[in-house]
């Protein structure tokens, strides 16, 4: 994964709190922490951010609130927009002690792009105005936080829990999930079904197919964030036996419609461009 600006140390930036504007190309990051928290924005495109114990997708319009020293890495899968705000950690009482993923809704997207003003080495026409915009900031960000979204898949312990998930994926996002069946993972994995079964309720406390119904809604929010994508083709590539259908476990899952998340990708991805 590459960054298309000069590389800098933000943990030896000179201002307290900043934001930075990345375009990023497909590829993945070295696991990292920082010492301050950040505010990970997926502008344009979809990025999956993997902590320890858990990943996520962050589709367009959502975001991660990643505490201060988490070690994590981002993968980008297709050309991607980074819009990263970094917090000091004093003065941010009342912030979630680990990660979350959550809508930003419109107030916050405006802010995310207000905070790109205010550059790692500090100083510039408005510096004297950074103290009070991010001590508002850090409060809505406590606010929007504590309404986290179902974005997350667990982690796998061992390597045969991990190859198995990776075959899921991997099939979900080449467009080959319709027909995945238990053996089949199971085989890849170099398991019986059995005893995936059992990995999956003990060491990630869900099921084989509540994994896989989970992954599937995830790359379902990544493929309708792209532009031009249909509700039904989007149906059909996953394996749905209807748009219908579709559209009814995508409203479970995030909330909202199909077509009405599909629409706000276009008017987020429009109020985010510099």
């Amino acid at each position: 994964m590459v960054a298309e600006r000069e590389v800098i140390d933000v943990d030896a930036a000179g201002a307290p709190s900043f934001g930075l504007s990345d375009e990023l190309t497909e590829g993945a990051s070295e696991w990292h922490a920082h010492r301050r928290h950040q505010l990970l924005y997926a502008a344009e495109g979809a990025l999956t951010l993997e902590v320890a114990d858990g990943q996520w997708l962050l589709p367009p319009q959502r975001t991660a609130w990643i505490p201060a020293r988490t070690r994590h890495r981002v993968i980008v899968r297709a050309r991607a927009a980074l819009r990263t705000v970094y917090l000091a950690p004093r003065g941010t009482r009342g912030v979630p002690a680990e990660v979350r993923v959550f809508a930003l809704p419109a107030l916050g997207r405006e802010l995310t792009l207000e905070a790109m003003r205010f550059p790692p080495a500090g100083g510039g026409p408005a510096a004297a105005l950074a103290p009070a915009f991010f001590a508002l900031y850090v409060r809505l960000c406590a606010e929007w936080a504590a309404h986290a979204g179902p974005f997350r898949l667990p982690a796998a312990r061992t390597t045969e829990l991990q190859r198995a998930m990776a075959v899921i994926l991997e099939r979900l996002h080449t467009g080959r999930g319709p027909g995945l069946t238990l053996p089949e993972v199971a085989r890849a994995a170099g398991l019986s079904s059995r005893s995936l079964v059992r990995r999956f309720a003990d060491e990630t406390g869900t099921s084989f197919r509540a994994f896989v119904h989970q992954a599937r809604m995830l790359r379902a929010l990544e493929l309708l964030a792209q532009q031009g994508a249909r509700v039904g083709a989007v149906a059909g590539k996953l394996g749905f036996a209807s748009a219908g259908a579709f559209s009814h476990a995508f409203k479970l899952f995030a909330g909202e419609t199909a077509k009405d998340y599909r629409k706000r990708q276009d008017a987020g991805a429009a109020t985010l461009r510099p």
